[in-house]
C-alpha cells in the first residue's frame, strides 16, 4: 500500500497539489493578518480556514488528483494486476496525508502568529480544533474524488463549496440535521474554539458551548467517511466492467 501511495504522490509533481499544501494555510494567515490583525487574528484565521478556504482547497486537490486518470478513463490503473478498490484506497490515503499536512502547517502558523498578535485561543484548544477539523473533513475526500470523476473540476468545487455554505447557515437547526456532515465542523468549533461560523464569539451560557456532543459528532463524521469510502470504491470498481 505504501508504494501505491508514493505512486499517487508522484503523479502530483506536475500539478499544483504540492504547492497548495502550504499556500492554502499561508494565504489564510496573510489574509487575516491584513484584514483582522490584533486580537481578532486567531479567531478570524480559524473562521476563514474551516468554513471556506480549506474545503475549497481540498476539493481542488481531489479534483486535480483524479483528473489525469479520469481523462484516460482509468485504463492505466485498471490495467494493473491489483484490485480497483485497493487503488482507490491509495488515492484516498495520499489525499488524507495532504489534508493532515495542511492542517499541521496551519496549526503551527496560527499558533506561532498568536505570539505576535496576542494569543486569543489557548494552545490546547487550538490543537484540539485543528485535529477535529482534520477528522471531520475526511469524509469530503472520497466525495470530492467521486464528484470530480463524474462532473469535472469546476462542478465539484461549485457543489462542495455550495453545500459548505449551506452547512454554515443550517448548523444549529438540530434534530436529524445534526448528523448531516456539512454542519458538523461548524458545530464542533463552538465548544472547542468558541467561534460561531460567522466569526463572532459564542455567547457565554449558550448551549452551543456544551461539549456533550463532541464524541457523537466525531463518530458521525467517521461513519460518513467509511460509508462514502465503500460506496465510491464500489463505484470505481465498476469502471473495470465499463
Amino acid at each position: 500500500m505504501l508504494r501505491l501511495i508514493n505512486a499517487e504522490q508522484l503523479k502530483w509533481r506536475r500539478t499544483f497539489i504540492p504547492q497548495l499544501v502550504w499556500i492554502t494555510p499561508l494565504f489564510t494567515l496573510l489574509l487575516c493578518a491584513l484584514l483582522m490583525g490584533g486580537s481578532y487574528f486567531q479567531t478570524g484565521a480559524y473562521n476563514w480556514w474551516y468554513t471556506m478556504l480549506l474545503p475549497g482547497a481540498l476539493t481542488l486537490v481531489c479534483s486535480l488528483a483524479v483528473q489525469k486518470d479520469a481523462r484516460l478513463k482509468y485504463r492505466s490503473l485498471l490495467a494493473l494486476p491489483l484490485c480497483p478498490q485497493t487503488l482507490w484506497s491509495a488515492k484516498i490515503a495520499a489525499l488524507t496525508g495532504w489534508l493532515l499536512a495542511s492542517c499541521l502547517l496551519f496549526f503551527t502558523g496560527v499558533s506561532s502568529s498568536g505570539w505576535l498578535f496576542g494569543p486569543t485561543i489557548p494552545l490546547i484548544n487550538s490543537a484540539a480544533g485543528s485535529l477535529l477539523i482534520f477528522v471531520t473533513l475526511l469524509w469530503q475526500i472520497p466525495l470530492c474524488l467521486f464528484l470530480a470523476a463524474r462532473l469535472g473540476l469546476f462542478a465539484a468545487v461549485l457543489v462542495n463549496i455550495s453545500f459548505n455554505i449551506a452547512g454554515v447557515v443550517t448548523f444549529d437547526l438540530g434534530g436529524l440535521w445534526n448528523f448531516m456532515p456539512y454542519t458538523i465542523p461548524f458545530r464542533l468549533m463552538c465548544p472547542v474554539l468558541h467561534i460561531l461560523p460567522n466569526g463572532l464569539p459564542v455567547p457565554e451560557g449558550s448551549p452551543l458551548r456544551s461539549t456533550d456532543t463532541i464524541l457523537r459528532d466525531v463518530l458521525a463524521s467517521l461513519a460518513w467517511f467509511i460509508s462514502l469510502f465503500h460506496l465510491t470504491a464500489r463505484r470505481f470498481r465498476r469502471q473495470e466492467a465499463e
